[in-house]
């Protein structure tokens, strides 16, 4: 039986990573530019500003670096991002007493209240753009599937930018 769903796997692969790729890039870019778009209209931030507020409210005491390796993105860009929050008084740096060259990131009440607001539009919206369309048990499997295959691209450290 494996060998037969291997078969039928391979066959559809014919140029198959190619269609992968393309279904699971246009998918997550239509679900985040649609999550966005929600996020935008309710609570007046895009996924990436949702997205590192959550990150600094399940890490309290980030630093910059840290958010950089969580969303693959460079320094320079996490720390601009860092530096749009604070000036909308959703975070605040703050010293780091093991590292002078660096600083502690960490909600203000303000970002905890909108990230807490922010979280029911989310995953609401994903409910109806994913599980919806799915159902549950594909989105575990397929959730299952993805996060081997994050973890093998994070472990060999690819995709990583520099600077």
């Amino acid at each position: 039986m494996y060998e037969k769903l291997y078969a039928v796997a391979t066959t559809s692969a014919t140029g198959g990573l190619g269609a992968f790729f393309d279904d699971l890039v246009r998918s997550e870019t239509r679900i985040y530019n649609a999550v966005s778009d929600r996020l935008r209209a309710e609570h007046g931030i895009v996924a990436s500003q949702y997205e590192m507020l959550r990150y600094l409210r399940d890490h309290p005491g980030s630093r910059v670096a840290d958010l950089a390796t969580a969303f693959a993105i460079g320094i320079g860009a996490a720390s601009k991002g860092v530096d749009r929050h604070e000036a909308q008084g959703w975070v605040v740096r703050l010293p780091n007493p093991a590292d002078r060259r660096s600083s502690l990131i960490s909600l203000t009440e303000r970002g905890a209240a909108l990230v807490a607001e922010a979280e029911q539009t989310f995953h609401g919206h994903l409910e109806e753009l994913i599980t919806a369309a799915i159902g549950a048990e594909q989105v575990a499997a397929v959730g299952a599937t993805l996060a081997v295959l994050r973890q093998a691209l994070e472990e060999a450290r690819v995709g990583i930018p520099v600077g």
